[in-house]
């Protein structure tokens, strides 16, 4: 069981990947040079930094489960006093999540972005079905200056639909299309 004592609705969360999967394609195929180069709304990033940033949100995804699966199963402690470490590098993490982005837009772009997107969704789909009902519900702290969708605590089934969240958050902030 899950945190809230119901069993997990897998299938929203596939149809979530399947939604972003569609959404990533169709931007990316629509989008011209011009429009990838333009700044985004809010951020210093360009269109196709911000494109990177969002299928990178679902990279970052991957590599949290085993740390919430290994923190799960340890002393509620050992969570929080990780988070309290990671907070406390929140100014320079800000600075490589920017900086990562640049340069993670000159190398997957276009079809390798899209990709890179579909590996990426492949992999936590098949993830999320070999995952238990208990391990669902294990749990962790996270470091919530880092992100504006991390809660204080989060569960494996929350973090498989962070993704989701962070993906729709900044597509707002894309200008594709006429500026």
């Amino acid at each position: 069981m899950t945190l809230n004592g119901q069993p997990v609705d897998r299938q929203s969360i596939h149809d979530e990947h399947e939604r972003v999967r569609a959404d990533l394609h169709g931007l990316v195929a629509r989008a011209t040079a011009a429009d990838l180069r333009r700044r985004t709304d809010g951020t210093r990033w360009t269109n196709a930094q911000m494109l990177f940033h969002m299928v990178f949100g679902y990279m970052i995804v991957r590599r949290l489960l085993p740390l919430v699966r290994l923190f799960g199963r340890l002393p509620d402690r050992f969570s929080r006093t990780f988070a309290r470490l990671l907070n406390s590098q929140t100014r320079p993490f800000h600075v490589i999540n920017y900086l990562g982005s640049v340069g993670g837009a000159l190398v997957f772009h276009g079809p390798r972005l899209t990709r890179q997107l579909d590996r990426t969704l492949d992999a936590l789909d098949r993830r999320l079905e070999a995952e238990t009902e208990d391990g669902l519900g294990r749990s962790m702290h996270f470091p919530v200056g880092w992100d504006p969708f991390f809660a204080e605590v989060m569960t494996l089934e929350q973090v498989y639909r962070y993704g989701a969240e962070h993906y729709d958050f900044h597509r707002h902030q894309l200008t594709l299309g006429p500026p």
